[in-house]
Parts: structure tokens; sequence; C-alpha cells
């Protein structure tokens, strides 16, 4: 182990001599991004979209809630931060970190095509005395064999010559009581300098640090984080579906049920799960399991329910049809939000799309809003936010509340619709929603 090599990096961290380089400018590489620059680090930004690059390098905050102070523009003017669309600097950088989506194949298998079509460019460039983080959400075991043997493939040796670490993004997009500061930080390295260094990197942007002492346990902690999020949402959207056949209100249960201080935490059903994260994660550790023949059934029952969610939508607005007297093939449905939560300009994976799908798919008519959702594609066909205006509400059949953005006036909307179906309790309190709202 080249002691002197390892030295040399952390003076250069300690003393802002590091060139950062972020690859994926998302909703985890932008706010990392902002983190080290405030942290006085050079920051160099990589992605392939390139409208998001010139936004990026125009100081623009294009996701929601990331950049409330306008630091970026600042950042960008100061020459701290920039991004590029091509790797050709990757050389240069002292500290790559990456950033970038993870998926499910259509048989729910990992796609890992972006971290490691960016690990090959990191590894054409690669140079002795880099540190490469990963924070992209991976299987147990995708640092050693995947991530590891691409880097190794330039010649170098981690450990020797580079280091390797995985800290697991722990964004939550849309809730500003979590930043950098507030949340700790799982560091795992592929060997003890590779730890030492990735601690003492992270240490730089955050005091709540837990380092691990396998690469594997980093993965498989953030995994396990978001698999037991998918879990309890199903158990809740379970319930909802029992209450609906008992004719008992699941959330007036649920209000019930969390009054109690000890032994339970607060998940609420919805028309499914959406995001980056909560669709997607569990399903990495349900595929790498079979690998030692084992079968997670948890897993694969709770995607399974909350997978059928939109389905169960799809009836709930049927049965209100019904009672309007109002033939399917002929009805216009307001669709309120296609962000897969509130308050975020984020529609991927989102339950309102899935829905949209299906009522499409039943001939209906659908339009939607969503103040920061400005246009998405369905079956190939481009759909358009339309203005929340009285005519639009009062001409549709029914409003369905698929995502409770806080900017709604939703005693507004009671009042001018025909009738409701509200999917989130947002109408929760408000006058009328006996006669006029149907809930979940």
């Amino acid at each position: 182990m080249d002691q002197t090599l390892k030295e040399t990096l952390k003076k250069k961290i300690s003393n802002r001599e590091t060139k950062v380089c972020i690859i994926g400018l998302g909703y985890v590489g932008l706010p990392n991004a902002l983190d080290f620059a405030r942290k006085g680090f050079s920051v160099l930004g990589i992605d392939i979209d390139k409208e998001r690059v010139q936004k990026f390098n125009r100081g623009e905050n294009y996701i929601l809630g990331t950049d409330e102070k306008g630091e970026l523009k600042k950042f960008v003017a100061a020459g701290k931060v920039s991004a590029q669309v091509d790797f050709s600097d990757l050389g240069q950088m002292d500290v790559i970190v990456i950033c970038v989506p993870t998926s499910l194949s259509s048989n729910l298998a990992p796609d890992l095509q972006h971290i490691k079509n960016s690990v090959r460019e990191i590894a054409r460039r690669l140079r002795r005395g880099q540190l490469i983080c990963l924070e992209s959400t991976v299987y147990p075991g995708t640092s050693e064999e995947i991530v590891l043997p691409l880097l190794e493939s330039s010649g170098l040796k981690a450990e020797r010559d580079f280091y390797l670490c995985h800290s697991p993004e722990r964004v939550d997009p849309g809730d500003g009581n979590y930043g950098t500061k507030q949340l700790s930080r799982i560091v795992g390295g592929i060997g003890p300098d590779s730890l030492e260094v990735g601690v003492f990197f992270y240490e730089q942007i955050t005091e709540k640090i837990f380092p691990v002492s396998e690469i594997k346990i980093a993965e498989l902690a953030k995994v396990y984080e978001n698999t037991f999020r998918a879990v309890n949402i199903a158990l809740v959207n379970e319930l909802m579906l029992l209450c609906d056949q008992m004719k008992i209100s699941v959330w007036e249960t649920l209000d019930a049920a969390y009054t109690k201080p000890f032994g339970i935490m607060p998940f609420y059903p919805g028309p499914g799960v959406g995001g980056h994260c909560i669709p997607v994660d569990p399903h990495y550790l349900e595929w790498k399991a079979r690998e030692y023949g084992f079968y997670t059934r948890f897993i694969s029952i709770a995607g399974e329910i909350n997978r059928k969610m939109p389905y169960y939508i799809r009836e709930i607005i049927l049965r209100a049809l019904n009672s309007l007297g109002v033939v399917p093939a002929r009805a216009k449905i307001l669709l309120m939000g296609m962000a897969y939560k509130k308050d975020i300009n984020d529609a991927r994976e989102s339950p309102a799309i899935a829905l949209a799908e299906l009522l499409l798919k039943d001939g209906m008519g659908i339009c939607y809003h969503d103040p920061y959702i400005e246009a998405v594609e369905i079956f190939s066909q481009k759909f358009i936010s339309v203005p929340l205006e009285e005519e639009v509400v009062s001409s549709s059949d029914l409003v369905v509340i698929t995502t409770d953005h806080s900017v709604i006036n939703y005693q507004w909307l009671i009042e001018k619709a025909r009738k409701i179906v509200d999917t989130r309790n947002a109408t929760k309190g408000l006058k009328d929603i006996e006669q006029k709202v149907v809930l979940i």
C-alpha cells in the first residue's frame, strides 16, 4: 500500500485543492455539487442530458426545492462549478462521484447500464491517486463484481493505485427537513485505505459518518432502507383494500393507530408507489437473493400489492362514474397531479401515469393539472398540464386527486367539481366532502 499516495490525496482534500467530479446531475448529483462547492471544492458536473447541462451552466434551479437560495448561479459565476456532457476531463479529477440512475428491466432485473457506462469512461482515463465514489443504489456485490473489475481493466489496482468506496445516497425529494447536515453518511470501502479516504472525503460535508467493515454492507443497508418502506406501504395499501370490503375508513383507522407513541410509525395508502427508489430498489435485493437460492417473499408480495394499486383506483373511478350515470367510454376525467409525490417536479414511475394508461385503455378522455409537471408522454401521446380553471373542473365528469400538492386549493376544487375521487386524503377536514368526495 502506497501510504504517500493516500496521504497526498487526503492533504489535497483537506486543503481544498481537490477537483471533484459529479457524474449525473439529477436529484442526487445536483445537491452533491452544491454541497461540495459550499465547502470550497472545485466541482465539475457531467451529464448526458444536454438540456440539463445547459441549465446547470446558466445557474438555473431545475430541481424543485434543491437550490432555494440561488447558490448555483453564484457558484457558476465564481467559476466554482461547471458542467459538460463529455467525459474528456475525468483524468484531471481527484475524486469522481457516480450519481447516475439505476432502474429495472421489464422482468424486474437490475439495469445497471448507466453505472457500467460511467465506470467504463472512468477506466479509460483512470490514473493513480484517484478516489471513485459510487452513490447510486445497487444490489450488494455490485462494487466488487462489476465496478472493481471494470476499473482494474485499466491496469491499475484498487488500494494500491486508486481508491473505491460506496456511500449510498439518502435524498428525499421535496423534504426540506433532511439535508446533508441532518443526514448521516454510510461509507464502505473496497479495502481499509479506500474506507479511510472515503470517510475523510465525506467528512468534509457532514459530521455524521457511519463507516462499515465491508462495502457490501453499505450496499445492502441502502436497499434495506427502501425495502422497509416498500413493505410497509404495501401493508397499509392492503389494509385499505380490506377496509374497502369492510366499509371502514382506512384513514380514520390509521389516525387512531398512529396515536400510539411507540412500536409503530406512520405509513399511508395511495394510488401506488413511484420515484427512483421505492418501486425499484427492493427488486434489486430480490433478484440478488435468487443467486443464493433464497426467495424474498415479503419483497415479492409487497411489489405485487403496490403495483396493483392503480387497478384498484380504476375500480373506484368506475364506481364513481356509475353513481353519476356516466358511461366510462364517454367520461371526461381530470387527474390532479402527475408527480409521484407531493410538491416535487418528478414523474418517474408515477402511479398517476400508470392510472392514466388504464383509463385511456377504457376509452376515457383524460387531462391533467400539475403545477410542477409541464408535460408527460403516455402511450406515445404528449399531454400538457391544463390550467386549473373553473371551466376545466366543472366540465369534467370526475376529478381524481392523484398527487396532493400543497399549493392546490382543495376547498375550491370541491366547490367546483361534480365529484372527486381522493386517493391521498387531501380533502381531510374540508366542507362538503360527504356529498362530493369519494375517499379510497
